[in-house]
């Protein structure tokens, strides 16, 4: 049986006949439909600079997200937002500083007082608790939307393929899809094909989802759709960590509003403070851009 690692999914995909990978022993699927995170995880990233080149992507940001809070990011393009959820990620490594979840190091391990990178096959493992949610959904064409969802949970070896087949037809279920386990992705709309990457992201259990403009290649009228199927989650306790553009989303749903512009994180606090009274002028001429 051989493995390859993919960056989409963050798992390592197995090649071999479904349904030979041992379950986990953490309850039935059943059981991780009405749970989807094992527990609500605690992100810190702590002085994380980022450059390519001359060019600073991100500069000093510190950022503490709360189990099972809300933060959305808002700012312009460029800013950094989507570059700070791939370190949050471990799918871009930073230059200075670093990322943690729940307390343990993402991608790095301490060794004789310095970081060092862990392997290729440990970062994966720390993934599969790092929900990812992608502005282009990256679904694999090649494998039903069923198959999309209970692909990462036989791979990492969390649930066996009749197991991770039950979990996924749950999640379907939750995200509107039921009806459409046997489709293909090209089948869908993009608003759905989004809803089945959601459902795939909590395949895993993850303690923390990251959103990365799930909606901006959307069309208009699927937007909504989407945005319910997450504030869905926002209730159900997940920590999720959104960039987006949709002020009205954050005005509703977020427990934090982090505004970013040049790399930094300008100013953050409840969406009634940064949205309504923000107290910095580049927010304040941003918003008075967009709303």
């Amino acid at each position: 049986m051989t493995a390859r690692a993919t960056e989409e999914t963050g798992v390592i995909e197995k090649t071999g006949a479904a349904g030979t990978t041992g379950a986990s022993g953490t309850g039935t699927a059943a059981e991780i439909v009405k749970t989807p995170a094992t527990r609500p995880a605690a992100v810190e990233v702590h002085d994380v600079h980022k450059w390519y080149g001359s060019q600073r992507v991100l500069e000093a940001v510190a950022l503490t997200v709360r189990p099972g809070e809300v933060a959305v990011v808002l700012g312009p393009s460029g800013s950094g937002k989507s570059t700070l959820l791939r370190v949050i990620n471990h799918l871009e490594k930073p230059e200075i500083g670093h990322v943690s979840l729940n307390g343990e190091l993402i991608g790095v391990r301490r060794h004789r007082g310095r970081l060092k990178e862990l392997s290729e096959r440990a970062i994966l493992a720390q993934r599969s608790r790092i929900g990812f949610v992608f502005q282009n959904f990256n679904l694999f064409p090649h494998l039903t939307v069923l198959d999309n969802v209970a692909a990462a949970p036989v791979a990492t070896g969390k649930l066996t393929g009749a197991e991770a087949r039950e979990q996924a037809r749950g999640l379907l279920a939750r995200v509107g899809l039921a009806d459409k386990a046997a489709a293909y992705p090209r089948q869908l709309s993009g608003g759905q094909q989004q809803r089945v990457a959601i459902a795939r992201a909590l395949a895993l259990r993850p303690g923390v989802i990251l959103f990365d403009e799930p909606t901006s290649a959307l069309d208009p009228e699927l937007v909504g759709e989407v945005l319910a199927v997450i504030k869905d989650l926002a209730g159900s306790g997940t920590t999720l960590l959104v960039v987006t553009h949709e002020i009205g989303f954050a005005r509703e749903v977020a427990d934090r509003v982090v505004f970013m512009d040049a790399g930094r994180i300008v100013e953050q606090g409840p969406p009634e403070q940064v949205l309504d009274h923000p107290r910095h002028e580049r927010t304040r001429d941003f918003l008075s851009k967009v709303l």
